[in-house]
């Protein structure tokens, strides 16, 4: 069964976006055989704003890529982590470039 994984990336290339400042997310679907491949670029506004609870612009970028099993992002808060988890989704932090940071994962999701 096929599953898809959103990446937080400004230039397309590297996984190099904060979780609360990407301004787009990259969706891969991932295939059982190993092999991926890229599917669109969702637009999302930031939703790390400012000191405080920014609770309402996360469950908007959360809505946003609900779709997905798991988020590559170069860092991410721990709030934002446990919303993520909450919505069932796996939020990795990596700084590797895409295909890397896709490989990685799906050696990942082989062991378990």
């Amino acid at each position: 069964m096929s599953y898809k994984v959103a990446v937080a990336s400004n230039d397309g290339k590297f996984v190099n976006e904060h979780f609360g400042r990407a301004e787009k997310f990259m969706i891969y679907e991932i295939y059982d055989d190993g092999t991926y491949k890229f599917l669109e670029t969702r637009d999302s506004s930031i939703s790390c704003i400012r000191e405080g609870n920014n609770q309402n612009a996360r469950s908007k970028v959360i809505d946003l890529i609900s779709d997905v099993k798991a988020v590559l992002v170069a860092n991410v808060g721990p709030g934002a982590i446990d919303d993520l988890i909450n919505n069932n989704i796996k939020p990795y932090a990596t700084s590797f470039d895409i295909d890397s940071a896709l490989n990685e994962l799906i050696k990942l999701d082989n062991k378990n």
